[in-house]
């Protein structure tokens, strides 16, 4: 695959990480509060897959392993809202099936058609240690902010997207530009320079609501 389709194809995930929290954040300025959206959810499980194949196809291991977990994440938050409950129960197991296994069927394709393959996720020149670390670091904090988002929601029986999630979106952001300079990545700058915005903004709305209540 050619660098134009494979940059394109990391821009197409980046449009619908962004179109996430654009709806997210447009139904939160209407509630006056920040709210998590069914839409939310279901951009972020196809712009999770999409991104983890732009993180094969990059050669880019931190990439991989931040979107492999989150998007489990992003279905069980959908299982929450209980998105399949009106479905026939045959054709909902068969979609949650299949939504499940996609990414580690996609996994063992490559890795059975290209067993080298994963040895040269971390055999690449230009990704020094500390890069990588400075990569896995931010990556994980996007991680940890949705398993904490987990926990909180467990605790209040629904879908919430809570004050420490927005916390850590913002410094994992921070750590994710610092990487993508120095990769010379024009998606992930793009793509966590403009989340910047939101996430603030969300933390603005979650004062406000502290404040006011």
């Amino acid at each position: 695959m050619s660098n134009v389709m494979i940059m394109a194809l990391g821009f197409l995930a980046q449009a619908l990480f962004g179109a996430r929290q654009v709806a997210q954040w447009v139904l939160s300025e209407k509630a006056r509060k920040v709210v998590s959206p069914t839409v939310f959810w279901v951009f972020s499980l196809v712009a999770a897959f999409l991104y983890f194949i732009y993180g094969w196809l990059r050669m880019d291991f931190a990439i991989m392993a931040g979107q492999f977990v989150g998007y489990y994440i992003y279905f069980w938050n959908l299982e929450i809202k209980q998105i399949f409950s009106n479905m026939n129960l045959t054709l909902r197991r068969l979609m949650e099936a299949v939504i499940i296994l996609m990414p580690i069927a996609a996994v063992t394709a490559v890795l059975t058609s290209h067993p080298e393959a994963f040895s040269q996720l971390f055999a690449r020149e230009n990704i020094t240690v500390w890069l990588l670390i400075i990569g896995l670091t931010g990556q994980s904090l996007f991680t940890v902010r949705f398993l904490y988002q987990i926990y909180y929601s467990s605790r209040k029986g629904e879908s919430i997207l809570p004050y420490g999630f927005w916390i850590l979106s913002v410094i994992g952001a921070i750590l994710l530009i610092v990487y993508g300079v120095f990769r010379r990545d024009p998606v992930i700058l793009v793509s966590q320079i403009g989340g910047m915005v939101t996430y603030v903004r969300n933390l603005i709305l979650w004062k406000g609501n502290k404040a006011s209540s």
